[in-house]
């Protein structure tokens, strides 16, 4: 127990120290992109979605606006033809997952962690009940996770669920690195994002 206890203080210092330190860093670069998605559409700079955290609760994550104001509100992959929803700097920002970069401060707030499983919309209760039927709801969410680093949104929802079991089976500080050291490798290659 006490073992245990130390691993989910010392993840959380880990989240704390990695989310100041990229904020502080990004700071030019979210201004920048803020000025852009405002200059490029009408609407907020950021879309703030409504998903499921740890314990099935619910918070609201930010991201930078990729889509219009009008577009439905559920997963990518179950739009119709979404690239006719996104804004003009939409697929850049999601290809090279700068959008996600607001979630920094979910991460400061502790909402979510650095990596975990990515957390669900309000409205995908097949992924909501499986995971919860894992044991998956325990864990924080995370700005990537083992899933996204093994086909991102191409996974079908079982696969993406055997994925964050495996995760939280295997997870310690060397594993999340490996992992935040992939996910950035993915980025700059722009690979697994649905657009």
């Amino acid at each position: 127990m006490m073992r245990k206890g130390r691993r989910v203080f010392g993840k959380r210092v880990f989240d704390l120290v990695l989310s100041v330190i990229g904020l502080a860093v990004a700071a030019p670069v979210l201004l920048a992109i803020a000025i852009c998605v405002k200059a490029s559409s009408p609407g907020p700079i950021l879309h703030w979605s409504k998903r499921i955290g740890r314990g099935n609760a619910h918070f609201l994550m930010p991201k930078f606006r990729t889509m219009r104001i009008d577009t439905p509100q559920v997963a990518t992959h179950l739009l119709t033809e979404p690239q006719r929803w996104l804004t003009p700097i939409g697929r850049f920002l999601r290809s090279t997952s700068l959008d996600e970069l607001p979630q920094l401060w979910s991460v400061l707030r502790g909402d979510m962690s650095m990596v975990g499983p990515r957390p669900a919309l309000f409205n995908q209760d097949d992924l909501i009940e499986l995971r919860t039927t894992a044991g998956v709801e325990k864990l924080r969410p995370g700005v990537t996770g083992w899933a996204q680093i093994n086909g991102r949104d191409e996974l079908p929802i079982p696969l993406k669920v055997r994925y964050d079991v495996e995760y939280a089976r295997r997870r310690s500080l060397l594993f999340d690195l490996r992992i935040i050291f992939r996910t950035v490798r993915q980025a700059i290659a722009r690979s697994g994002v649905s657009h």
